[in-house]
C-alpha cells in the first residue's frame, strides 16, 4: 500500500478543512440548539462531508469527462483554488469559498439544518476540498495506490468525526493565538500542496517546459 499517498492526502484534507477553525464555527452556529439538535446538526454535517467526499473520489473522473474537462486542466484549476485558500490562511483571513461571503453569512442561522448548509457545504466541504479529493484520485491507479488513497480519505473522515464529536472539549483548549498559529501552519502546508498540483498540471500540459 502507498503510505506516502495516504499521508499526503490526510495532510492535505487536514490543512484545507482545518478542523481547529471549523470547530468554533460549529459551536457558534449550534450554540442555541438543544443537545439533540446539536447531535442532529453534527450528523448532518458528517453525512454531507462523507457523501460528498465519496462522490468526488468514486465519480470525480466521470463527472469531469461528462463536462469534457481534461484532468490536467482541472488539476491546474484545483491547484489555483487551493493556493488562493492557502494565501488567505497565511494572511490570517478566511476564504469566502469555504466560509461564505458576508451576504451568505447573514442567512446561516435561518436555515433548517445548519449541519448540511453551511457547516457541511461550504465550510467543511468546499471547492478546495472537492478539488483536492478529485486531483489526488487521479494519481491512484495501481492497487497499492488505490488502497493508500482510500486509507487516507476514510482515515481522515473518521478522524474528522471524532474531532467533531469532541468539539466542546477541544474548543476549551483553543485560544485565539492557537487558532492564529494553526491557520498559518496549515496555510504553509496547503501552499506546498497547491504548488505540487500546479507543477504537476504544467508537466502534463507543457511537457517540453520540464524537459
Amino acid at each position: 500500500m502507498d503510505w506516502t499517498l495516504t499521508a499526503k492526502l490526510f495532510a492535505a484534507l487536514f490543512a484545507i478543512m482545518n478542523p481547529l477553525s471549523t470547530i468554533p464555527v460549529f459551536l457558534a452556529l449550534t450554540g442555541a440548539q438543544t443537545p439533540a439538535e446539536r447531535r442532529s446538526s453534527m450528523l448532518g454535517m458528517l453525512a454531507t462531508v462523507t457523501i460528498g467526499a465519496l462522490i468526488c473520489a468514486l465519480a470525480g473522473q466521470a463527472l469531469l469527462s461528462m463536462f469534457g474537462i481534461d484532468v490536467a486542466h482541472f488539476r491546474l484549476a484545483g491547484g489555483l483554488i487551493v493556493l488562493l485558500i492557502a494565501l488567505n490562511m497565511l494572511n490570517g483571513e478566511e476564504s469566502s469559498s469555504h466560509q461564505g461571503t458576508d451576504a451568505e453569512k447573514q442567512t446561516f442561522k435561518s436555515v433548517s439544518n445548519v449541519g448540511i448548509y453551511p457547516l457541511g457545504i461550504p465550510i467543511a466541504f468546499g471547492p478546495g476540498t472537492m478539488a483536492t479529493i478529485i486531483v489526488f484520485a487521479q494519481s491512484a491507479h495501481e492497487t497499492g495506490a488505490l488502497l493508500g488513497y482510500f486509507a487516507g480519505l476514510i482515515g481522515y473522515l473518521l478522524f474528522f468525526g471524532i474531532l467533531l464529536a469532541s468539539a466542546p472539549l477541544i474548543a476549551s483548549w483553543l485560544s485565539p493565538t492557537t487558532l492564529s498559529i494553526s491557520k498559518r501552519l496549515m496555510g504553509i502546508i496547503l501552499a506546498a500542496i497547491a504548488a505540487e498540483m500546479i507543477t504537476g498540471a504544467f508537466g502534463k500540459l507543457f511537457p517540453a517546459l520540464l524537459g
